[in-house]
């Protein structure tokens, strides 16, 4: 139970740093070029990420993982980053975040048919209550929305989800011996987020054209994307896949709306009505009975040694 509330802690900087994305980029980012804004934020944290020593298997994925990291890294990264940008051009930062909170009932649909994982009772409890209380922080604010925008931040939702479940299908395959042993989570976070860039560039370019000028503001902006809501919260995120339930960590994820909200708040000077202080009772109520629920739920497989190696490698100690 001990380690399971560790790794929710760690994992939960990730949704934290990524509720704080929708400011940032809405405010501070330009707008209309939400591919270059994807492959901006994607690529130079593939590149720290590969140039830290601290991959001691090495930092070259082996077979089959290759074309699974190019899959997940459009899914979590490309797909979401531009998605995510473009919603936060869209809507109000706090309501854009607030759209995140569909994600763990997406998660929990796709685990049962993906992973064999019926959900439990507690999961399903957590997800709901997490889900109303999005709807209770977005509150007023959901008059007047533009639809593409909702549109556009649900399917930025749906294809986060549905690599969380893909990239916790694979890990379980390579603990059970059925695929090759697993990348160290550092190294698969590091080539997810660059193959992601290298193959979404040359659409950017058709797309958009060339790259956006970027003054002192922006550049500030994106450096804070790039080595804290995206090097840094991939690593951890992943590496909470590999030690907690799909449904468990998909409920820590809440928090990203409730960074959202928090940091629209306090920057733009609003008051939360009362109705509101309520859902962020609610979700962050969720985020504490999913971790409960997972800590009580049945006795998990054998995890990867990746996985039980990042708090070493993110020390920089080798095996």
């Amino acid at each position: 139970m001990e380690g399971t509330w560790r790794w929710a802690a760690l994992t939960a900087i990730a949704p934290v740093s990524w509720g704080t994305t929708y400011w940032v980029t809405g405010h501070v980012l330009p707008a209309d070029e939400p591919l270059w804004g994807g492959v901006l934020r994607a690529l130079p944290a593939g590149l720290v990420l590969l140039a830290l020593p601290l991959h001691p298997g090495g930092r070259r994925l082996r077979g089959s993982w290759w074309w699974r990291a190019a899959v997940l890294g459009l899914l979590v990264n490309a797909a979401f980053f531009s998605l995510v940008y473009a919603s936060a051009t869209l809507l109000p930062s706090s309501v854009a975040a607030t759209v995140a909170g569909v994600g763990p009932l997406v998660v929990l649909a796709l685990a049962w048919p993906l992973l064999a994982q019926r959900p439990r009772a507690a999961s399903v409890a957590s997800a709901l209550a997490g889900l109303v209380g999005v709807v209770l922080l977005v509150g007023a604010a959901t008059s007047g929305l533009d639809p593409l925008g909702v549109a556009v931040a649900l399917a930025g939702v749906v294809s986060f989800s549905a690599g969380t479940v893909l990239s916790q299908r694979w890990s379980r395959a390579a603990a059970d011996g059925r695929l090759s042993p697993a990348p160290r989570p550092l190294t698969m976070a590091a080539w997810q987020l660059t193959l992601s860039a290298l193959l979404v560039a040359p659409v950017a370019a058709a797309v958009e054209g060339a790259p956006p000028a970027l003054d002192a503001p922006a550049l500030a902006g994106l450096a804070y994307l790039t080595l804290v809501a995206t090097a840094l919260a991939n690593a951890l995120w992943f590496a909470g896949l590999a030690r907690l339930d799909a449904s468990a960590v998909s409920v820590i994820g809440l928090l990203n709306p409730v960074a959202g909200v928090a940091l629209g708040t306090l920057l733009a000077g609003e008051h939360l009505a009362a109705l509101q202080w309520a859902g962020l009772v609610l979700v962050l109520g969720g985020v504490v009975l999913g971790q409960v629920g997972a800590g009580r739920g049945r006795r998990r497989p054998a995890q990867p040694a990746a996985a039980q190696a990042l708090p070493r490698e993110l020390a920089g100690a080798r095996p």
